[in-house]
This record gives C-alpha cells, structure tokens and sequence, in this order.
C-alpha cells in the first residue's frame, strides 16, 4: 500500500498550470505539469467563485489569491482513500493565507495589478449564424480546408460539415433547403422586434398576453423569452393582490344563455365617471357598454335595452345588488323590464360569483385607463369604443385557449378558427398559408388556474367540463 503524501505548489506553479489550462484544457495542461488534473480544476474553480463575489479585484492595495491546499486535499488524500475501499471522510481544510498589503513599486509607483479571473472553457453559447456567412464558410473551406476554415472564422467544423451535406442534397433534391437560402436577418432580433411592436401597440398586456397575440399571427415564442425582452425594455410587472373566496366554477354552454353586468367608477380629469358593461358569460363577448356620471337604473335599461335589440335578448342576467340593478325594498325598475322580457335575474352576494365581470374591468384599467390619459370625457368615449372593439375581435382571451378571441365564440366560428391556425393560414382567413414548418399547431395545452388543472383541445377546454 502506497504510503499517502500531501503536495504543495509555489504560486508561480499555480499561475503556470490556471494560464496553461485556460489555452490547452486543465486534461492536457496536468499531463504536461505532471499534476492532477483535479487539482488544476479546484484551482479554477476558486477563481471564477472569488471572481463574482468580487474578491480578485484589489481592495486597498492587497491581492488576495486562492489556496492551493484545498484542491490538493481533495484531489489527492480523497483519491488514495477511495482506492483503498475506506469510507471517504471530510478532509481537514487549513485557512487559505491571509492577504498581505503589497506597497506600491519604487520604480514606477504604481501598485501590481490584480490577475485577470481565468474564464471557464465548459461554457457553451449557442451560435446563430446568417445565410452570407455560411456562404463564406464554405467558399473558405474550399480554398484552405474546413478544419482551418473553422479555425479562422471561429466556427465549429461540423457546422460546416452540415451545411455543406445540405447544400449537396438541395442541389440534388428539390425537398430539402438549402442553408445558402433565405433572408439574411438574425431570427433573434427580428422575433424581439415583433415582440415590441405587439407590445409597443398594447402596451396594457403583460408577457402571457403578448405570446398569446403572436401565437394567434402563427408565431411560435415563448412565455419567458416574451417576459425577458419586456424586462429589458423596461416592462414593469404590476402588483396584484387574489383573494379566493368560493371554488365553484361555472360557464355557460351557448352565447345569450347568461349575462353579466356591472359598474366601474374612475375619475378622468377630477371628474367621476361610471362605465358600464355587459358581457356574455359563454363568450366573455362585451355586447353593451356606455359612460355615465351616476349609476342610475334608467342608465342601466338604456344600455341593457341597446344591447337586446343589437344581439338578442339573454336567458339570465346576474349583477351584483348595486341600486341600478336591483331594490332591497321594492321592485327595481330594472327587474321589472326583465320580468316583461322573460328573463331571470341573479344576484351576485359576493364579487367572486360576478367574476367574469371583475376580471374585464381589472383588464380595461390595466390596458386603457392606467395607460392613457384623457383630454376630456369625449375623448375618453372614444378611446373606450376602440378598445372594446380590439376587446371583442382582436384581444386573444386566456379562458378561451389563448388563442381565441371573444368574436370567435360569440358568433360560432371557434371551429373554424382553430382549423385555420392549424392549417397555417390566418384567422381571418387572409393571406397565403405559412409554411409547414412555421405553421402553429398547438393541439393541447395543460395549464393551472388557482391550483386547478385544465387541459384546452385546440382552445376548447375540456377539464374541467363546463357547466351551465
């Protein structure tokens, strides 16, 4: 049994084996120097971990350097204890030196600088690279060879090794594409540039939202690349605050069957207004809306009354119990237009159970009334005509699949839609189809709401099943 000896390296060595090992590799750098290559790891392991937390640098004159104790106790003594088949213990790791104060050279007054974090080679970058430098890959590869083709460029070899098997096959078969082909703009930035029109132009959506709008145009991102590329240009996440009080959830089974209204109360320029909006349950389809200053019941049978003559008449009506909508003494103005339309009223005791329509008034104080400000009343009217319009054909909801707009329901076309987004033609069914490749194909998405499972076929959800 070999007898376990402890070795000890001079800073100079040290210095030696981290510059060798960041040209060669710390494998190729142990061989030469005749030192484990554990020990040339722990080494560098050290530096990057003193390079972040900032201790390479010089601090009031003084340089501090790693130990070298501590990666030759674990390279060493934890190597001859394993081969011996005894259990490995915790080797006893002595305190690194402590930095001395190195006065400033007499020479030229200056004090040393501090070495410079040796960077790790493990560390790989994906690398994208255009249709013009492949090209000029291949034509230097065939002048000096590919291997120093990649060398010169910096490219890996069997990068150009595919792209010239695929250059051949595209030559010889109209199937396959060639790499030589296409637009010369990197994907990367063109994709961070659509993400901040999408954004730029509803700069009320947050990142879910805005992968959502891509994904119904047939582009393919994700959440937090989405999320990212906000953050760094400035995209706040807003603070909200869900108090759950019932788990009971319901939807309707077919637009008209239930509606939902309510009051929402903002100031424009020092001056209350009440915006009112009616939505359909089914659909989240906003089919009445209107401004007022107070919340009146004749404000209430005027809108209510707009939007039956434009859309039909509902099977149900909910509300909360607000003086509009209903009397606690009495018969209501209100109730008793419902009671000649032949139409149920429901009560919501709690916001939670009128949920659909607190969701819509924190989606158009978010996306319009916290985003814009107003000249006047008239102004605001019109903004808040607009935004319903982008609400109901434009504006992809998250209870729909994320890639159905309120539209898309209301006036049973659902099915359509997704087979035109699974065709790879837009929505709207305009413009060319897309390529195969590029088309969107999003057949299942399994999500969590408030700790519920739900899993969308094609943006209809089917768990968990609706119901009426």
């Amino acid at each position: 049994m070999r007898p376990t000896t402890k070795r000890t390296y001079t800073a100079k060595q040290r210095e030696d084996a981290l510059g060798l090992s960041a040209k060669v590799g710390s494998a190729r750098a142990a061989a030469r120097l005749g030192m484990p290559k554990g020990t040339i790891d722990s080494w560098e392991h050290m530096v990057r971990k003193r390079s972040r937390a900032g201790a390479s640098e010089v601090d009031g004159g003084a340089v501090v350097e790693p130990s070298p104790e501590v990666g030759e106790q674990a390279s060493s003594g934890g190597t001859e204890r394993r081969k011996r088949g005894r259990p490995r213990k915790t080797p006893r790791v002595q305190a690194p030196p402590q930095p001395v104060a190195v006065p400033p050279s007499k020479v030229d007054g200056r004090a040393p600088q501090a070495t410079a974090p040796v960077k790790s080679k493990r560390t790989l970058i994906a690398r994208t690279h255009l249709p013009s430098a492949r090209a000029q890959a291949l034509e230097l590869a065939e002048k000096v060879g590919i291997t120093e083709a990649a060398r010169q460029l910096g490219i890996s070899r069997f990068s150009i090794y595919d792209w010239r098997r695929k250059t051949r096959l595209a030559a010889q078969d109209t199937t396959h594409v060639s790499p030589l082909v296409g637009e010369d703009v990197d994907p990367g930035l063109a994709r961070d540039a659509r993400i901040l029109e999408e954004w730029r132009a509803h700069p009320g959506l947050g990142p879910s939202q805005i992968r959502n709008q891509l994904r119904r145009a047939g582009m393919k991102v994700s959440v937090h690349t989405v999320r990212v590329v906000l953050d760094a240009n400035g995209y706040v996440t807003p603070r909200t605050k869900r108090t759950e009080v019932h788990d009971r959830r319901y939807e309707a089974v077919r637009p008209n069957q239930l509606w939902h209204a309510d009051f929402l109360s903002r100031y424009i320029n020092k001056q209350l207004i009440r915006v009112l909006f009616f939505i359909d349950d089914y659909s989240r389809f906003i089919v009445g809306w209107n401004i007022f200053d107070e919340e009146r019941a004749s404000a209430v049978i005027e809108t209510f009354e707009r939007a039956v003559s434009r859309h039909g008449r509902p099977e149900s009506m909910m509300s909360d119990g607000g003086g509009g909508f209903w009397s606690w003494r009495g018969i209501a103005q209100f109730t008793r237009l419902l009671d000649e339309l032949s139409v149920d009223q429901l009560i919501a005791k709690v916001p939670q159970v009128n949920g659909k329509l607190e969701v819509l008034n924190a989606n158009v104080q978010k996306e319009l009334f916290n985003t814009e400000r107003f000249f006047d009343l008239t102004e605001a009217h019109a903004r808040l005509g607009h935004w319903v319009s982008f609400y109901n054909f434009r504006r992809t909801h998250h209870a729909l699949g994320g890639i159905l707009v309120p539209a898309d329901r209301y006036f049973g076309r659902a099915d359509e839609v997704r087979a035109q987004i699974e065709a790879g033609r837009s929505p709207e069914g305009i413009g060319e189809p897309l390529a195969l490749s590029e088309r969107l194909v999003d057949l299942v998405r399994v999500s969590s709401r408030a700790g519920k499972l739900e899993v969308h076929l094609m943006g209809e959800r089917l768990f968990p099943p609706s119901t009426p």
